[in-house]
């Protein structure tokens, strides 16, 4: 009997979802999970910092803007080490509200900043109709060039 070894292909992607209260406790709660996730993958502390900023302005938007009473959101990450990116997903039931990104808020106002800040940091980023309610906000992280080894 020929007993041959079984080669395993590396990992191509690690994914990571969670369901979130939409409440500024679910948001907080989005980034201080993802920061954690972030930790444990082959990703550089600088694209990890980035996407923990990202998943924070996201969730926020998504449990204010994005809100149904009774119902959650949804945070996925994905690090897709072919593509050589880390894609962030914020899902929420209010699919007839898209993010815009209108003209920078004046210096006194308190918010209004959160897709701009998004725009800078990711290197893509959009929406995407989730069905059968909803839509998905999306940001992508290149991290080809920043993957490190744990």
């Amino acid at each position: 009997m020929n007993q041959g070894t079984t080669s395993q292909l590396p990992a191509t992607a690690h994914t990571f979802t969670q369901r979130l209260s939409s409440t500024r406790r679910g948001a907080r709660l989005a980034r201080l999970l993802a920061a954690e996730q972030l930790r444990t993958w082959p990703v550089s502390p600088e694209v990890a910092e980035r996407a923990e900023l990202v998943v924070a302005e996201l969730a926020a938007n998504a449990a204010l803007h994005g809100r149904v009473p009774g119902r959650d959101f949804r945070l996925t990450l994905t690090l897709d080490h072919v593509a050589g990116a880390l894609r962030i997903e914020v899902t929420d039931t209010r699919g007839e509200k898209l993010p815009v990104l209108g003209p920078e808020p004046g210096p006194d106002r308190e918010s209004g900043r959160g897709l701009l800040l998004v725009v800078a940091l990711a290197d893509r980023w959009g929406t995407e109709p989730n069905e059968p309610v909803g839509k998905t906000v999306w940001a992508e992280l290149d991290s080809g060039t920043c993957l490190t080894v744990r």
